[in-house]
């Protein structure tokens, strides 16, 4: 990691309760310990006091469980935001720069790295990293902390999770994102930070 990369946001992405509805998205979500790393990862940019964005997916599709007003729209709640801590909606796109204010707040606050994990996948996380790094975003996107369901091909074939998973995460690695994982990017950032005061 880079001196440069001392301001490194990280974005969590859709991790709302209506995830739990795996069925809806295609089924047989991989990584079941994606919320557990999604933790770790808030825990220490919290104790590290760096700057954090929560992403929150209003739909517009009235049968999706993160429609407004539904239980499932809700942020998970060991994910909850704390006091100061900004949520950006993103209102029936997946990219997180489309139609909000994220781009605008991170040129604001000088931020020029970021670290992407949530939901899903080859959906929103995917498409977000995929535009970070269009805008020239030094981009990290966490292969454990993230997660994707079964999806059905053209001719109605059935494409496993992991296998979504892991050519959405190829889809990004070295065009627009490093994919790490969450143990990997702690280490990074213990590394930059131990000799650096965050006060």
């Amino acid at each position: 990691m880079r001196d440069t990369d001392k301001k490194i946001a990280l974005l969590i992405i859709d991790c709302q309760k209506g995830i739990d509805e795996s069925e809806y998205w295609g089924g047989n979500r991989n990584n079941p310990e994606a919320e557990k790393n999604i933790e770790i990862l808030l825990q220490h940019w919290r104790k590290w006091q760096l700057p954090l964005f929560h992403i929150q997916h209003l739909s517009v599709n009235h049968t999706s469980p993160l429609l407004p007003g539904q239980p499932g729209n809700e942020i998970k709640e060991f994910a909850r935001p704390l006091p100061g801590e900004i949520i950006i909606q993103k209102t029936g796109v997946t990219s997180a720069f489309v139609h909000t204010p994220l781009q605008s707040i991170l040129a604001e606050q000088g931020i020029q790295t970021l670290v992407i994990a949530g939901f899903v996948t080859n959906n929103s996380v995917e498409a977000t990293a995929r535009m970070a790094g269009n805008l020239g975003f030094h981009t990290f996107v966490i292969s454990d902390a993230c997660a994707a369901f079964n999806l059905r091909g053209l001719n109605g074939e059935i494409f496993d999770s992991q296998l979504v998973h892991n050519i959405s995460l190829a889809n990004l690695q070295g065009e627009y994102a490093t994919v790490v994982t969450t143990q990997e990017i702690v280490k990074q950032i213990q590394e930059l930070y131990e000799h650096t005061s965050l006060v």
